[in-house]
């Protein structure tokens, strides 16, 4: 299935100046690995094979490989050191000398390099930290009435809080105990005397940060939380959201400073997935709210925070309202998939056989709760 779609044209921009269909300018893995590539795509939005892309890039792309095997190895070791091997006459690689990207600073070299400004005229002025920002943050902020002004992660924003209604920190890569200038920065914002509390916001790399400043401990996870489907909760509501999320740190709350509080735990493994301060306009989120590929929901944390901004209190979080009443429904159709290969979807051949399925003139006699269901 991987190379089916095809790759969007990368010149195509938005009404921001932005890559239209992507969330960064460039392809940031060394690599690409699949079992199998598709070498025909057919996207309606693809202006290139998958293939072509990799190249303008200059990313290795290796086929054929066994990923179900691969799969279990890392399952049962954590992640781990690797590199791909183009000589095939070289000698065996010395993995003790092997680079260890871990030890890298990353948001240092993925962070923006000059300040720029985005959705200039918009009434709520925000001061974005990119620590690796993706683009859709960018246009979900613009797109509800904000003035961005994004700056590079070593940027000495807090000396500036008193120019702008609020405070956001960006998604990144790496170890987030190496971004220690933002970390200081960030302590003189949270810590400021009561009449220059600006409210807070931080996604991914940015709830890590926060975590930090306010006095909680980075650790690493074996695997780290991945995908589309992390259920998380919000001690605020009692909500459960489906989450995507991509992150290999996690914060350690039980050292936080008084005044804070856990915000979402994921409900998998029981992690932080974000804080909050008790009396100040201060959240953060471990996962994406922002991801173009959905789910979307928690999107609405961009509106409350803008909100936050325009009323410099506290968060609040809206309840969603109760569901409605169950109907009366007799019959149920499923459209539904079967299992594939690790990493396939199969929306495309079951989706369809299914239908074709339940076209037919018969009837399935199973129930559940009174239900007819047909498959």
């Amino acid at each position: 299935m991987v190379g089916n779609y095809g790759a969007p044209n990368r010149q195509t921009l938005d009404d921001l100046g932005l890559p239209a269909f992507f969330e960064s300018n460039r392809i940031h893995p060394k690599a690409l690995i699949v079992q199998d590539y598709a070498h025909h795509y057919s996207h309606w939005n693809a202006a290139s094979s998958l293939g072509d892309w990799l190249k303008e890039e200059g990313v290795a792309g290796l086929s054929g490989i066994d990923t179900r095997r691969l799969t279990k190895k890392i399952r049962e070791k954590g992640a781990m050191m690797g590199r791909v091997e183009v000589d095939m006459n070289a000698p065996a690689p010395d993995f003790g000398a092997m680079r260890n990207p871990n030890l890298d600073h990353l948001v240092s070299q993925v962070s923006i390099k000059e300040p720029k400004i985005y959705g200039q005229g918009n009434p709520i002025k925000i001061i974005a930290v990119d620590c690796g920002m993706k683009y859709n943050i960018i246009r979900q902020l613009v797109k509800r009435g904000a003035e961005l002004t994004v700056v590079p992660w070593d940027y000495p924003f807090a000396a500036e809080m008193s120019q702008y209604d609020g405070l956001f920190l960006s998604n990144g890569p790496g170890d987030p105990t190496m971004c220690v200038q933002t970390i200081e920065e960030l302590k003189k914002v949270i810590n400021c005397p009561d009449d220059q509390v600006k409210p807070l916001f931080g996604i991914c790399l940015g709830n890590q940060l926060m975590g930090l400043a306010a006095g909680g401990k980075a650790e690493k996870l074996p695997f780290g939380n991945r995908g589309q489907n992390q259920p998380v909760i919000n001690h605020a509501t009692g909500e459960c959201y489906i989450t995507p999320q991509n992150h290999g740190f996690v914060i350690n709350t039980d050292t936080l400073e008084p005044g804070w509080k856990t915000l979402f735990t994921n409900a998998n493994d029981g992690s932080n997935e974000g804080i909050a301060h008790e009396t100040r306009p201060y959240f953060t989120a471990q996962f994406h709210p922002e991801a173009a590929c959905g789910p979307t929901d928690t999107e609405f944390l961009f509106d409350t925070f803008l909100e936050s901004c325009k009323k410099q209190k506290t968060i609040e979080f809206p309840v969603r309202k109760p569901p409605a009443p169950r109907p009366n429904v007799k019959k149920v159709l499923v459209l539904g998939s079967g299992g594939t290969s690790i990493g396939q979807a199969g929306e495309f051949d079951y989706s369809g056989a299914q239908a074709i399925k339940v076209s037919l003139p018969r009837k399935n006699k199973n129930r559940k709760n009174g239900i007819e269901i047909a498959y």
